[in-house]
C-alpha cells in the first residue's frame, strides 16, 4: 500500500515525467533502424551467410539484381548501363558492352549465352552493389536506378523486394495504429461502463507504446514485422490491465468516499492481479527468444518489454490520469453492455457433458488441420506483397521473358584447375532446372586466356581467393524443386571444391526453412512448459495447468487449423509466433475463471455452484478482454496489403475469439468433470462442509 499511496500523492509529478520521457522516446523511434530482410536473421555460422560476407569482403559485392530492359536500341541500353554504373553504391553493371565494343556484333557471343540474355525485344543486365541486400544505401540505389531506367526497365532481386516492402510499410504503419486505436476504442466504449474511460486508457497505453518503441534504439535495429505489430499488439494485450484498474477503482468508490484513498486501494489490488496476468503473457513472448532464426528474439524482446511497460503504466500513469479526469469520467458513465451472466452460466454449467463431447469431437480434426497448416506455409517473401507492386511485376517479367525464377551464386577457389571448373560447370548444367552456369570462361570462351582480359572485366568475376559464378534456375525460391536442385548443386560443388559455397536468395531461404522447422518445435515446447510452471505456482495445483493449457491449445489448434481447411497458405513466421502469443495472452481468461472457482469451492459451495458462479463473474471480463484483442487486430488484418502483417493480425483476432469461446464453454465442463481430481491435486483446497 505504501507504493500505491506514493503514486496517488505524486500523480502530477508522474504525468510530468511520463510526458518528458516522450521526447527522447520519439527521437529513439526516429533513429532506430528497421530491417526489412528476413534472410538477415539466419545464424551467422551458416555457409550461405558466411558466403554472403565473403562476397562482400573479397569482391566488394553484396546485393545483386537482374534488370530486364524492353524495346530499347543497343546504344541506348549501353548508355543506360553507364548511367546505372554511375549510381552511388553500384559496384558494376554488366551487359554486352562491358566485354567488347558495340561495333562488334552481339552474335559473336556463344549462342547459348546470347539466347539466354536476349529474347526478342528484351535484354538483360546484371547489376552488383557494393553494399548488403537490405542496407539503406542499397535501397536508395534501387530507387535511383528505377528513376533513371523509366517504364521500359524492370528491376528484380532481393534488394528490390525489400525496397518495395519498406515503402509499403512506411505508408501503411500510421494507418495500422489509427485503425487499432479506433476499433479498440469503439469496442471498449460499447462494452465498458464509460464513454470517456477508453480514451484515458489509450492515452496511458500510448505513452507506454512510444517509450517502448523509443527504447528499441538500444537494440540497434528491429525487424519490420516487429515495428508493424508491436504497437498494435501492446495496445491489444495491455488494454486488460487498464480495465482491471478501472473496475477496481469504481468498486472501491462504492464504499470509500475519498477518491485518493479508493485509488490507492485499487492500485494495490490491481498490481497483484495484473502482475500474475502479465507473467504468462511475457513468458509467451520470451519463448520466441529461443528461436535460432533471430527475428523471433527481435519480436520477443520488444513485446516482453512492452508488456512490462504496460504493467508499470497501468499502476502509475493511468491512475494519475483517472484522478486528473475523475469528474468527467464519472459524469460520462453508462450501463455496461454485459451486466448479468448468471442465467447464461447456469445453462452452460448444466450442459457440461455436451461441451465435453464437443471438445473430443473437435480435438482430432483441429490438430490434424494445425499440423497440415505448419507443412503448407510459404517462405517466398515475394508472396507477401501485392501483385501490382514494382518488384512482383519485374519478377514476373524475368520469369516470362527469360524463364528465370531464381539466381544462385557460386564462390569457387580461384586456384581450382580450369579443367575442374569446366567439368563442374558441365555437371551443374545437367542438373534439372538449371538454365546455365555463367563464368568468365562461358562469356569469353575457353580459347581466350584470362590474362588478356582487362582488369575491369576480370575483377567482376574473379578475386585473389575466389571465382564468382552465376547460376540461373527455372525453379522458384522456396519450392521443393529448387531445394532439391540446391542439394544436387552443393553435392557437385563439394566434390570439386570442399571450400566452395553456394549462396543467394534460394540457398538462404532453404536454410531458413530448415532452421525455422526446428524453431517451431523448440518455441512451442518452451512456451507450454513455461506457462505450465507459472500456472502451477499461481494455482498451486498439478491438475489445473494441464486442464487450462489443454483448453487454450484446442483454441490454438482450431485457429491454426482453419487455414488448411480453408485452402489458405500462411507466411512461415505466423504459426510459430501465433501459437505462443495466443497461449500467453489468452490463458489469463482461464486463470481468472479457475481462481474464482477455487475460492467458491473452498468457501463451501457445491461444484455446480462454484463453477456456475465462477463462469458468471468471469464472462464479462473475458468477453471485454477478448473483444479488445480482436478489435485492435482485426482492422489491421483487413486493411494491410502486406500478407505477413495481415495474416498475423487475422490469426490474433480470430484466436482471441476462439479462446474466449473455448474458455467459456469448455473450461466449466472440465471443472465439473474433474472437480475431485482438482481438489485432491491442489494445495489448500480443502472444501468446507
Amino acid at each position: 500500500m505504501r507504493l500505491s499511496k506514493a503514486v496517488v500523492k505524486n500523480r502530477v509529478l508522474i504525468l510530468i515525467v511520463a510526458l518528458l520521457l516522450l521526447i527522447p522516446s520519439v527521437l529513439g523511434m526516429a533513429n532506430t533502424r528497421i530491417n526489412y530482410d528476413m534472410l538477415d536473421y539466419l545464424p551467422e555460422d551458416m555457409d550461405t551467410v558466411v558466403g554472403q560476407n565473403e562476397l562482400l569482403d573479397e569482391f566488394g559485392k553484396g546485393a545483386f539484381s537482374l534488370i530486364v530492359v524492353e524495346d530499347m536500341p543497343a546504344k541506348d541500353v549501353a548508355a543506360l548501363r553507364k548511367r546505372i554504373e554511375a549510381v552511388e553504391h553500384v559496384d558494376s553493371a554488366v551487359w554486352y558492352d562491358s566485354l567488347t565494343d558495340l561495333s562488334v556484333p552481339m552474335e559473336i557471343l556463344p549462342e547459348k549465352i546470347y539466347n539466354e540474355f536476349n529474347n526478342g525485344n528484351a535484354t538483360m543486365l546484371a547489376v552488383f552493389f557494393d553494399s548488403s541486400t537490405s542496407a539503406d544505401v542499397t535501397m536508395d540505389a534501387i530507387r535511383e536506378i528505377r528513376a533513371i531506367a523509366g517504364r521500359q526497365c524492370f528491376v528484380t532481386g532481393m534488394s528490390a523486394l525489400v525496397t518495395d516492402l519498406k515503402d509499403l510499410c512506411e505508408r501503411e504503419e500510421p494507418i495500422y495504429v489509427a485503425l487499432a486505436v479506433a476499433c479498440a476504442c469503439l469496442a471498449m466504449m460499447l462494452l465498458l461502463d464509460s464513454w470517456l474511460a477508453p480514451l484515458i486508457f489509450l492515452a496511458s497505453i500510448g505513452i507506454c507504446i512510444v517509450i517502448n518503441l523509443g527504447s528499441n534504439y538500444f537494440l540497434g535495429e528491429i525487424s519490420y514485422i516487429t515495428k508493424a505489430l508491436s504497437a498494435v499488439l501492446q495496445l491489444a494485450v495491455t488494454m486488460d490491465y487498464s480495465i482491471f484498474l478501472w473496475n477496481s477503482y469504481n468498486e472501491q468508490r462504492t464504499h470509500i468516499e475519498d477518491k485518493n484513498e479508493a485509488m490507492a486501494k485499487a492500485i494495490h489490488e490491481t498490481f497483484v492481479s495484473v502482475l500474475g496476468s502479465s507473467i504468462t503473457t511475457i513468458a509467451g513472448f520470451i519463448a520466441l527468444c529461443f528461436m535460432s532464426f533471430t527475428m523471433g528474439r527481435d519480436l520477443g524482446i520488444v513485446m516482453a518489454k512492452g508488456v512490462l511497460l504496460g504493467v508499470i503504466g497501468c499502476v502509475t500513469v493511468l491512475p494519475s490520469l483517472i484522478l486528473l479526469f475523475d469528474r468527467p469520467l464519472q459524469r460520462t458513465r453508462h450501463k455496461a453492455l454485459i451486466r448479468n451472466a448468471n442465467g447464461f452460466a447456469r445453462k452452460i454449467t448444466k450442459a457440461f457433458p455436451v461441451f465435453l463431447a464437443v471438445f473430443v469431437a473437435l480435438a482430432i480434426p483441429a490438430y490434424m488441420g494445425y499440423a497440415k497448416t505448419n507443412e503448407e506455409v510459404y517462405y517466398d517473401m515475394g508472396q507477401c506483397l501485392p501483385q501490382d507492386i514494382d518488384y512482383v511485376i519485374a519478377h514476373n517479367k524475368l520469369t516470362d521473358d527469360f524463364d528465370i525464377a531464381s539466381t544462385h551464386m557460386l564462390l569457387v577457389d580461384a586456384n581450382l584447375p580450369s579443367h575442374d571448373v569446366r567439368n563442374m560447370k558441365r555437371e551443374m548444367e545437367d542438373v534439372d532446372g538449371v538454365k546455365y552456369v555463367l563464368s568468365l570462361e562461358s562469356v569469353v570462351g575457353s580459347r581466350v586466356p584470362e590474362e588478356v582480359l582487362p582488369d575491369s572485366v576480370r575483377s567482376i568475376l574473379k578475386s585473389d581467393r575466389w571465382e564468382l559464378m552465376l547460376i540461373n534456375s527455372e525453379y522458384k525460391v522456396a519450392s521443393d524443386a529448387v531445394n532439391d536442385q540446391i542439394d544436387s548443386l552443393n553435392a557437385i560443388l563439394k566434390k570439386y571444391d570442399p571450400s566452395g559455397m553456394l549462396i543467394g536468395e534460394a540457398p538462404c531461404t532453404k536454410d531458413m526453412i530448415e532452421t525455422t522447422g526446428h524453431d517451431f518445435q523448440v518455441v512451442n515446447l518452451f512456451s507450454i512448459i513455461a506457462i505450465f510452471v507459472i500456472i502451477l505456482l499461481v494455482e498451486k495445483s498439478l491438475s489445473l495447468p494441464v486442464i487450462l493449457i489443454a483448453v487454450i491449445e484446442l483454441a490454438i489448434f482450431i485457429n491454426l487449423g482453419l487455414p488448411h481447411y480453408l485452402g489458405q497458405s500462411l507466411p512461415f513466421i505466423a504459426p510459430i509466433c501465433i501459437s505462443t502469443i495466443q497461449l500467453g495472452a489468452t490463458v489469463d481468461y482461464a486463470i481468472l475463471m479457475t481462481t474464482r472457482y477455487k475460492a467458491e469451492r473452498v468457501s463451501g459451495k457445491s461444484k455446480y455452484e462454484a463453477v456456475s458462479t465462477a463462469l458468471a463473474t468471469s464472462v464479462p471480463s473475458i468477453i471485454v478482454s477478448g473483444m479488445g484483442l480482436f478489435a485492435a487486430t482485426f482492422g489491421v488484418a483487413v486493411y494491410s496489403n502486406i500478407d505477413i502483417v495481415s495474416s498475423m493480425c487475422m490469426l490474433m483476432a480470430r484466436g482471441a475469439l476462439i479462446s474466449v469461446v473455448c474458455v467459456i464453454l469448455m473450461l466449466p465442463a472440465f471443472l465439473m468433470l474433474l472437480d475431485g481430481v482438482v481438489r485432491h491435486t491442489t494445495l489448500n483446497m480443502k472444501v468446507k462442509e
